[in-house]
């Protein structure tokens, strides 16, 4: 079982990124977010992985944070998630903008991700509430009644993304013009990963 790796990042190429552990390239599948994160080509890239094996081989998926991970594998719990479906609804909301729309049965927030239908959200919402879900570092049991305060904003929204596109090689100039277009684009409250993908498109990647 492989738990986290450590090793230069040959190549992302659409929702998997390749990384070298000590001649050994794995190939481990990535959210928008995570992918938009990682360095350049040919850096150092850490990612905390979770193991799936099924009839046809094992499947790597890789995440930033431990939190992530930890949220992943909670998803893949309700009835009628996969993984595809996991790493969207992490696509759009972090672990504790999750957390959150849990504790507020906030089925719309979670229906924003890509192949999730109203039903399968509402599923998540239900299913999710009283099990440990992300709050910061820590994880909580999140029940009805629990009101989370969230920490995102437009402003950390637009410097994450900034981060996201300096960390794949782009001046910090360039990255911040495109953000402050994308967001005027898509309005403040877009989620990071439409901002990161806005962007990338903006500057022609």
């Amino acid at each position: 079982m492989i738990g986290r790796l450590r090793g230069i990042l040959l190549e992302i190429e659409d929702d998997e990124a390749v990384i070298e552990v000590m001649g050994l390239g794995y190939i481990v599948k990535c959210g928008v977010r995570t992918l938009a994160n990682l360095p350049a080509n040919g850096q150092e890239a850490i990612l905390h992985i979770e193991s799936q094996t099924r009839e046809d081989g094992t499947r790597l998926y890789g995440f930033l944070s431990k939190d992530e991970r930890k949220t992943f594998q909670q998803l893949l719990t309700v009835q009628g998630v996969g993984p595809k479906a996991a790493l969207s609804v992490l696509d759009i909301l972090t672990p504790h903008e999750l957390a959150i729309a849990v504790a507020h049965e906030d089925k719309t927030k979670v229906n924003k991700a890509n192949g999730v239908g109203p039903k399968l959200a509402q599923r998540i919402v239900i299913e999710l509430k009283g099990k440990a879900l992300a709050i910061g570092e820590a994880f909580v049991p999140v029940a009805p009644g629990v009101v989370l305060a969230s920490a995102s904003s437009a402003a950390s929204r637009s410097g994450e993304s900034v981060a996201a596109l300096m960390g794949l090689g782009i001046p910090e100039a360039q990255s911040r013009q495109a953000v402050e277009a994308a967001v005027k684009e898509l309005g403040p409250e877009a989620e990071l990963a439409a901002v990161i993908r806005a962007s990338l498109k903006l500057i022609g990647k």
